[in-house]
């Protein structure tokens, strides 16, 4: 539901938050003002010609592993650029206020992290780092990154269309040209330290983020449709146990039914006024 007659949606909201024991849940529209395209909201990657890579494919297709590299090398340097916006530092304030005590992220980017927030669990991890997939050593990405471009040379293609979780479209004949490289521990494939499509979320880390949960006095779901069951199981685990959920967000959400307060507002504007209203 909406906030009751009468009561402006910032205040009902500012009166929830300023109980404290607010544990925030993150999606892709709490970047979009950073330039980071979000799936579904006002901003989506209707352009985007490929679906998103799936886990299954970047194991077993050495020719989609290869492409994902190409167009995801190709858009680093944008994710690197990108800082954090208003939102993400109103909400690292209110982890100050001692009002927030934890953000479960389900965006790849780090920008929480930048902005301040120091209670963060990466639910989906993060793309500043890589992981190899048969030692399972994990390295900066910038490392990576390093390597790449000394053994590229003068592959500088001019992407026009970036999606949502850091790669860009090419052409065919770009990614033909592009050269990969190994883990420098022991040869084998190497993967961002995210979680892909069809793959399993740590159930240590998804642990983590129930109990963070369960001791919450309030859910704040800020910027995610809430459409895939890897975050939308917390807002459900929140209503089992009586716990007040609060959604801003531009557009529906799979939790709405849920909400004891629903929100139609951009986020770095609402969080910014709500950061305010709770000092």
């Amino acid at each position: 539901m909406t906030a009751g007659t009468g009561v402006r949606p910032l205040e009902a909201v500012a009166e929830v938050v300023a109980g404290g024991g607010v544990v925030a849940v993150t999606g892709a529209g709490m970047s979009t003002d950073s330039g980071i395209p979000d799936y579904r909201g006002p901003s989506g990657a209707a352009q985007r010609k490929h679906a998103p890579m799936t886990y299954r494919e970047f194991r077993q297709e050495p020719a989609a592993r290869h492409r994902y590299w190409a167009r995801s090398h190709a858009g680093w340097p944008l994710m690197e650029r990108t800082r954090p916006n208003d939102g993400h530092r109103a909400l690292a304030r209110l982890e100050e206020q001692g009002l927030v005590t934890g953000v479960i992220t389900q965006n790849v980017d780090g920008l929480h992290a930048v902005a301040g927030s120091e209670a963060v669990i990466d639910l989906h991890g993060r793309l500043d780092r890589v992981a190899c997939l048969d030692c399972a050593n994990v390295v900066p990405r910038t490392e990576v990154e390093q390597a790449l471009v000394e053994l590229n040379g003068t592959w500088r293609p001019a992407p026009q269309v970036h999606n949502p979780d850091g790669d860009v479209e090419l052409t065919d004949e770009q990614v033909r040209a592009f050269r990969m490289v190994d883990c420098s521990a022991c040869g084998g494939a190497l993967k961002p330290d995210v979680v892909y499509f069809g793959e399993t979320v740590p159930r240590e880390r998804v642990d983590e983020c129930f109990a963070w949960v369960e001791s919450a006095t309030a859910l704040l779901v800020l910027g995610s449709s809430l459409h895939v069951f890897s975050g939308r199981r917390f807002v459900q685990r929140a209503a089992d146990r009586g716990i007040p959920i609060v959604i801003v967000n531009q557009g529906p959400t799979r939790g709405d039914a849920l909400a004891r307060i629903r929100v139609e507002a951009r986020l770095s504007e609402f969080l910014i006024e709500l950061s305010g209203a709770c000092e």
